[in-house]
């Protein structure tokens, strides 16, 4: 190939800059020449294309959000929408495409490569919820704030001895709320994998509170049924303790990618470019058990992620 192009699409993740910087310069490395692709796939329906250079990803690598901007697309979801992308391909020269970002990205990516674009799927999502890879871009750093800020919390939650039930992201996947609930030291955790109402939750407080505890963190994954809102104050009305939701919100997208998701990011990037310089498309790129690898976009799309119950276990046995 002689010229390619990138895009970042869906939710924004720490470190997707990281992964542009490892697309870019691999390419312009073999000789390849870079269009970047602004907002996602609206960009590419629209003609917000234009080259890249080395100089263009010099100090992004420790930026989060994403210099090539993201956006939801609905328009990409009709045939009138991918068959403008595919012309605007052919205008920009572009002869394969690596997209950053989750499960929507992918479906958009595969329904190019079908079109004769080839793409290659780089996994960036804090939600972690992308079953053909173990890690995703965007995961540690987001573990990393929302560890900050719950310790942040703790501290007025002990001063008043209350209880904060605080609301994690997600979307429909309890990988964050796990790691960050046994990180934080929660009472408990509520992810919408594993059926746990608001009774039981009460009695695990009631539990840890004859064995003199005093304050209390509930973490609770966006997804589950109930609101942050609507389970404080169950817990407030059968406990008596005083309890405050909080909403953590966006904050948990932002902010300096950590180590790891640089290091990934810079490793999955490359590994993209190399598949499209060999004229390959319709793959995603995998972390499984220490190695990056490749996978077809259906059979990644049709893989289910485990949950980890293992873990859940090990963090209600320890949260005494």
């Amino acid at each position: 190939m002689k010229t390619i192009g990138v895009l970042t699409s869906g939710g924004d993740a720490p470190g997707m800059n990281a992964a542009v910087r490892s697309v870019v310069r691999t390419a312009l490395s073999m000789g390849m020449k870079v269009m970047g692709i602004r907002r996602g796939y609206n960009g590419l329906i629209n003609g917000d294309i234009a080259p890249m250079d080395v100089r263009d990803v010099s100090e992004v690598i420790h930026r989060g959000g994403t210099v090539l901007y993201t956006a939801r697309c609905p328009e990409f979801k009709t045939e009138e929408g991918i068959e403008k992308a595919v012309e605007n391909c052919k205008k920009f020269g572009i002869e394969g495409i690596v997209v950053i970002g989750g499960d929507g990205s992918y479906r958009g990516a595969r329904d190019l490569s079908l079109k004769g674009i080839p793409c290659v799927g780089v996994p960036g999502t804090i939600d972690n919820d992308i079953a053909s890879t173990e890690y995703t871009i965007g995961f540690d750093t987001a573990m990393n704030t929302v560890v900050e800020m719950v310790d942040r919390l703790r501290d007025t939650t002990q001063s008043h001895a209350r209880c904060s039930v605080v609301e994690v992201m997600g979307r429909h996947a309890g990988h964050l709320a796990l790691q960050t609930g046994i990180a934080v030291g929660a009472v408990a955790i509520m992810v919408p994998e594993i059926p746990c109402d608001v009774e039981n939750v009460i009695k695990k407080i009631e539990h840890t509170r004859k064995n003199g505890k005093e304050h209390f963190i509930v973490v609770v994954a966006e997804g589950v049924e109930k609101s942050v809102g609507e389970i404080a104050k169950e817990i407030e009305a059968a406990t008596g303790i005083v309890c405050r939701a909080t909403v953590l919100g966006h904050v948990q997208r932002g902010g300096r990618p950590s180590v790891r998701d640089r290091v990934m990011a810079s490793y999955m990037g490359n590994a993209a470019v190399e598949l499209l310089r060999q004229g390959i498309g319709n793959r995603v790129i995998c972390y499984d058990r220490g190695e990056i690898l490749n996978r077809d976009i259906y059979e990644a799309l049709q893989m289910k992620k485990p949950f980890n119950v293992d873990g859940y276990r090990v963090a209600d046995t320890i949260s005494l």
